[in-house]
């Protein structure tokens, strides 16, 4: 596997979509799995750019909706990989609206989705490093860990008093 370096921006992905009526729930907005499920493809394809190796969704961050999307607007997502460990990454997203009649653009979400490369065995497999580049990009990236030891600990995987990033962001705030 690739063990090379790479950037953010290697991984960018921008999807759009227009949501129709099947998209649609009766108040004539985008139903919320419909839009997860396409974020889930845009982060899967960021992820399997970073990797270059097919790739499986391991978790998926809280998704908390600012503004809907209405019937006939554009969906962009904005995905790339804000930090790579052994064998996961970690996927920002951006998901804006746009009112195409009005051209006017919104932020509907953000998002961080957590995807395992696999090897042809189906086993996981080494990443690439993220080498963060512009100040939003370290900020994701410094971000992560913190992130990471929380999926783990509420995914049974990591005791809250290994959680050594999080605790020094609590003692920070005494």
């Amino acid at each position: 596997m690739e063990s090379k370096l790479k950037t953010a921006k290697e991984s960018l992905i921008q999807m759009t979509e227009l949501v129709l009526p099947n998209d649609t729930n009766v108040f004539g907005n985008l139903m919320g799995g419909r839009l997860m499920y396409w974020m889930d493809i845009a982060a899967a394809l960021s992820a399997q750019k970073h990797a270059n190796a097919p790739v499986v969704t391991a978790s998926v961050d809280n998704i908390s909706f600012e503004s809907p999307i209405k019937l006939g607007n554009a969906v962009y997502i904005v995905a790339k990989v804000s930090r790579a460990f052994n064998s996961s990454m970690e996927v920002h997203m951006q998901v804006w609206g746009e009112d195409l009649k009005n051209q006017y653009k919104y932020k509907s979400n953000e998002a961080y989705y957590t995807f395992v490369a696999l090897d042809a065995a189906g086993k996981s497999a080494p990443v690439p490093q993220l080498i963060p580049e512009t100040e939003e990009e370290i900020r994701l990236f410094d971000g992560a860990l913190r992130r990471r030891q929380l999926r783990l600990i509420l995914g049974g995987k990591m005791k809250p008093n290994d959680a050594v990033e999080l605790k020094a962001l609590f003692a920070d705030a005494r």
